[in-house]
């Protein structure tokens, strides 16, 4: 029997495939018994479909072993949705470590190695919500303001609502992901240590309750080191201290938002890679958007996709693969060769690509 994998491209939008399509190309190098499929998807789809995410595609992700997505922002983004939400992909995995050769704002960057672990179905990432007027049967009172919902919208006029949700299951089932990633990385000679981050003095029911699992479930795990932090002073923390950081588990919100702040630590979201995780199914998407403003100029920085792509290497079974790829970027980093505009140096996407590939040969 065969053990060929399947992996559906989708390039994604504006200059995303830029960065994908030479990435493959590279991957297709390694002599990988891999099948690389690009089903119809995007702007591409809608002019010869009618739609971003034709049946066809859904079918294709479907039978695949994992996606491999560029970035989407326009025609794309139903397609995240399923691969998300569709796919049951609960664990959003945003490595950000520093690679000596990256242009770091910070004076020390050396020793930045952490995992913003962000849940990814739940909290206001579910996109529940709406005109006011919608809760006023409810007739919902605060009582921080000491009136009810109604009064406040009768004195201030209408306005819009949004619901951030946590459920015991799903705080559960991602902190404890998270647990078991700190002890996968203490086995590597990591820190083994996790770091949860809430706001649950404010918001104590969706928070209170996150906490309090990632709390409940810390003492199953005796060898990893447990810390928490109200999200505000983590925020001070992963920046004056981002060396103390190893794994980090967030919900939806506050981990889209920190894993951005982990990348430009590094030296920017153009190095930060990603991967979505479910029970039997998984995609890799770097956490960068599709950059318009780069569109057709080949000069887009590839690393992101790359370093995504041996996540994905590395999920299907190719760990040494995976570590030669990463040890090729690293040296491409390390010596300065060929880097793109964001890191300070001229080169295209292509000659970026072109210098890690000769590491590789």
């Amino acid at each position: 029997m065969s053990n060929r994998k399947n992996v559906v491209v989708i390039p994604g939008d504006d200059a995303a495939p830029e960065a994908v399509y030479p990435t493959v190309e590279l991957l297709k190098k390694l002599d990988l018994d891999i099948n690389f499929e690009f089903p119809p998807s995007g702007d591409d789809a809608v002019k010869s479909h009618g739609t971003g995410f034709p049946g066809e595609t859904r079918v294709a992700i479907d039978n695949a072993d994992a996606t491999l997505f560029g970035a989407g922002s326009n025609a794309s983004t139903e397609i995240v949705r399923y691969l998300r939400w569709g796919k049951g992909t609960f664990a959003n995995v945003r490595p950000a470590r520093w690679i000596p050769g990256c242009k770091s704002p910070l004076a020390e960057p050396e020793g930045i190695d952490m995992v913003i672990l962000r849940e990814n179905l739940e909290d206001l990432a579910l996109g529940i919500g709406g005109d006011l007027e919608e809760l006023f049967p409810l007739n919902l009172s605060s009582g921080r303001a000491k009136s009810t919902l109604n009064e406040i919208a009768e004195e201030f006029g209408g306005g819009k609502y949004a619901i951030k949700v946590i459920t015991e299951g799903g705080a559960e089932r991602i902190c404890r992901y998270g647990f078991e990633l700190a002890r996968e990385r203490k086995a590597a000679g990591k820190r083994g240590k996790l770091t949860c981050g809430t706001k649950h003095n404010l918001i104590p029911q969706p928070d209170g309750l996150f906490l309090e699992v990632c709390t409940r479930i810390a003492k199953e795990y005796p060898d990893i080191e447990y810390e928490n932090w109200l999200i505000d002073d983590f925020a001070r923390r992963i920046i004056v201290e981002p060396q103390e950081m190893d794994v980090v588990v967030l919900p939806s919100l506050y981990g889209d938002i920190f894993s951005d702040a982990a990348g430009g630590l590094i030296g920017g979201l153009g190095l930060c890679p990603s991967g979505c995780y479910g029970d039997d199914y998984a995609y890799f998407e770097p956490i960068h958007g599709t950059a318009p403003d780069l569109l057709g100029q080949n000069i887009i920085n590839p690393t992101a996709t790359m370093r995504t792509a041996s996540m994905m290497l590395r999920h299907l079974g190719y760990g040494e693969t995976a570590d030669r790829l990463e040890n090729a970027i690293d040296a491409v980093y390390r010596d300065e060769d060929r880097l793109t505009p964001d890191q300070g140096g001229t080169a295209s996407t292509t000659e970026f690509c072109e210098a890690v590939a000769e590491r590789l040969s």
